[in-house]
């Protein structure tokens, strides 16, 4: 059951926050532009709820991570994060901007059509964090690896001791 008077869409970015809300007793949608801090949207949130009742947040899973989501929990906020592959999108609507997106989100968050993501934990978020890097650190090496082999191969350098990059022909590599 939905007991959050205003419906509160953010359409987060690195270097802005745009937000739009949609009050349900009076109608009126409130829009404003905040500094992409936690501390200032809690901020917002925060007065937002004095002025106008209990608050839902929705804001799309991205790159900006989870901390929002947590700052505004802490805070006494409800926060939801939606899927950005399961939104409904309007037909024919090609135009988008941060303002529309904002409002989108506030409109579907309020009639209850938002699919939610899981918020990882801190410790469950900077473990994908590191799975995530060691995956880009080994495909950077195979790139290298296969590049270097492929140098090689177009001077006329054919390795045929055995198995490819075990210490033997690491040590071809480097002759």
């Amino acid at each position: 059951m939905f007991i959050e008077r205003t419906s509160l869409g953010l359409d987060v970015h690195a270097r802005s926050v745009r937000a739009a809300a949609i009050d349900t007793v009076t109608g009126e949608v409130i829009e404003r532009r905040l500094a992409p801090d936690t501390a200032a949207v809690v901020g917002f949130v925060t007065e937002l709820a004095v002025d106008h009742g209990p608050v839902l947040v929705t804001y799309e899973a991205g790159p900006t991570g989870y901390g929002l989501a947590r700052g505004l929990l802490v805070a006494g906020h409800r926060c939801q994060v939606a899927a950005p592959s399961k939104l409904l999108r309007p037909v024919g609507d090609r135009v988008k901007t941060d303002a529309k997106d904002a409002v989108l989100l506030a409109r579907l968050a309020r009639n209850g059509d938002i699919v939610e993501v899981t918020i990882p934990t801190v410790a469950q978020e900077s473990a994908r964090d590191l799975v995530r890097a060691r995956d880009d650190a080994r495909t950077a090496l195979m790139a290298g690896r296969h590049r270097l082999s492929k140098l090689l191969l177009r001077h006329g350098h054919v390795y045929d001791g055995g198995q490819a990059w075990t210490g033997k022909h690491e040590l071809w590599v480097r002759t």
